[in-house]
């Protein structure tokens, strides 16, 4: 039946790597859970080993990983003697907006109504915010330049 030899935390190489090595004869099929459900190979998430004589090693390579990506990874290696799985926490960034604790914390359990905009509405109040921030800065550069011009002169001839 399969043996796990190794399976190694993360580390980043050219990708994130989790390194493993699986023993077994007839060669063990292989395949990964996250977090408990089957990890499917995308352009991001892929798994790539050789086979050595009954050992197969290789990495589960993660090609820019999100906080999305941690968890917990499984190895799990079959073949028609048996199975063996082996379970490692993979962690690569923290979440970009952690919970605020304290006064102001809470929690959204559903997406409120005030968020869900369709897009015409969306399109329409942002040409209103980038039109008025135009003119603001039209207004400034205005102001800028009479004060320049007008606010050299001293009203009572004194020399400052």
């Amino acid at each position: 039946p399969p043996r796990i030899l190794t399976l190694e935390e993360p580390v980043l190489h050219m990708d994130h790597c989790i390194a493993f090595a699986v023993h077994g004869n007839p060669a063990p099929t292989l395949h990964w859970l996250h977090n408990g459900q089957v990890l499917r190979e995308t352009e991001i998430i892929r798994m790539e080993f050789y086979q050595q004589g009954e050992v197969s090693e290789g990495c589960l390579l993660f090609n820019k990983p999100t906080h999305y990506n941690n968890g917990n990874y499984t190895i799990v290696a079959t073949n028609q003697l048996g199975s063996a799985n082996q379970t490692i926490k993979g962690h690569f960034l923290e979440k970009p907006f952690p919970a605020v604790s304290g006064l102001f914390s809470f929690q959204m359990q559903h997406t409120p109504e005030f968020l869900c905009v369709d897009s015409k509405a969306f399109s329409f109040q942002v040409s209103i915010a980038v039109g008025l921030a135009a003119f603001a800065c039209v207004l400034l550069v205005v102001l800028f330049i009479m004060i320049n011009k007008y606010g050299r002169r001293s009203k009572f001839g004194m020399k400052g």
